[in-house]
């Protein structure tokens, strides 16, 4: 007997961090373009393109592609993380839809929102689903794309994208790693002068020095937030937070359909494996499936008849599945207990007391 590979609770085939195809994925596992392009990122590990439509690839100054794309995707195709998705139409999506209201509120449509928690966990999937969400266009760069060589290469490499964003607007403009990006700037040394430069130009652009912004929203993922300098998160900057943590049972569930649905299996109970697997990240659970599934691969050349992936390969693989966010929150600890925390890390306190990190 096969396994329903339908979404469960009616979403869309999408799932990642929790996603409909699922918020899964390791974002640093997806591929990357070339450092000087900014494209659409493939589809690997676990989740699975969006479908993004390609409005056009504009070229910048210097040879630089930076592709302007619609994902046709939304957070209606996140599957769990309600916390994350509520939190997301407070503070983001619900006044962007609603100006007027969140005028009335008090609640300005302006500024931008930066993501942070763990890495593996869809970050990038819900950047998508957001813009998708408001249809807007979507641009994303990183610290590979953005930093160059050369004296003045990255200030303009960031001129180069936002301009870009300015001329397809509205649009969405996301900056995965951000603490690489807008790291706190330090004194004295070369790298640090280097920093303080690429801050500064990111600062500018935030605050439209140059040109206006309207039509111009920020999302930005971090799984280092105390590293990112205070100045990026003042009012009108990204200046909301929101904290993406491991898939709940459902995207869990989600995350482990979508990818048994890949390989032939025999009466595999998902929803159980999905119960055992609480705090495996989106990435960890790809490859617990990975795993099961080479088990049944080796067997079946060994005896040249193929063997479907059983649930007990499914449940040896996650038995032996280290939970890679474990390192992340113990890397948090210490901030925690002795850094300044503004209210930046309250759900990730109430999250690591209910599961006793």
């Amino acid at each position: 007997m096969g396994i329903d590979t339908r979404t469960p609770g009616g979403a869309g085939s999408e799932a990642s961090d929790g996603a409909g195809d699922t918020l899964a994925a390791d974002e640093g596992a997806e591929e990357r373009h070339d450092s000087r392009t900014v494209g659409r990122e493939r589809a690997t590990d676990g989740q699975a393109q969006d479908d993004a439509v390609p409005v056009s690839t504009t070229a910048g100054s210097e040879g630089r592609l930076w592709e302007v794309e619609r994902p046709a995707i939304s957070l209606a195709d996140v599957v769990g993380l309600e916390e994350v998705k509520r939190q997301l139409e407070l503070s983001f999506t619900g006044p962007l839809r609603n100006p007027e209201l969140a005028r009335q509120f008090g609640r300005a449509a302006t500024g931008g929102l930066l993501m942070y928690g763990p890495p593996g966990c869809g970050k990038t999937f819900l950047a998508r689903a957001v813009a998708g969400e408001l249809g807007l266009n979507f641009l994303s760069a990183s610290a590979a794309d953005l930093f160059g060589p050369y004296i003045g290469e990255s200030e303009r490499a960031i001129q180069d994208l936002f301009r870009t964003a300015r001329a397809n607007r509205p649009s969405v403009v996301f900056l995965d790693e951000f603490d690489s990006l807008g790291g706190r700037r330090g004194s004295g040394s070369s790298g640090a002068q280097v920093l303080r430069a690429v801050v500064s130009q990111l600062l500018a652009e935030l605050d439209g020095v140059h040109d206006s912004n309207d039509g111009l929203y920020f999302l930005a993922a971090t799984n280092r937030p105390w590293d990112i300098d205070h100045a990026l998160r003042r009012p009108g900057r990204i200046d909301r937070t929101v904290l993406v943590l491991p898939p709940d049972s459902p995207a869990r569930e989600a995350i482990l359909r979508q990818g048994l649905a890949r390989v032939p299996t025999g009466d595999v109970d998902v929803r159980a494996l999905a119960a055992r697997t609480e705090g495996l990240s989106g990435a960890d659970l790809v490859h617990v499936v990975r795993a099961a599934t080479e088990q049944a691969f080796s067997e079946s050349l060994r005896t040249g008849v193929r063997r479907d992936v059983r649930q007990e390969d499914l449940v040896l693989a996650a038995s032996q599945a280290v939970p890679s966010t474990r390192s992340w929150f113990e890397e948090m600890k210490p901030t925690l207990d002795f850094g300044v925390d503004d209210g930046t890390f309250k759900t990730l306190r109430k999250y690591l007391r209910t599961h006793r990190i």
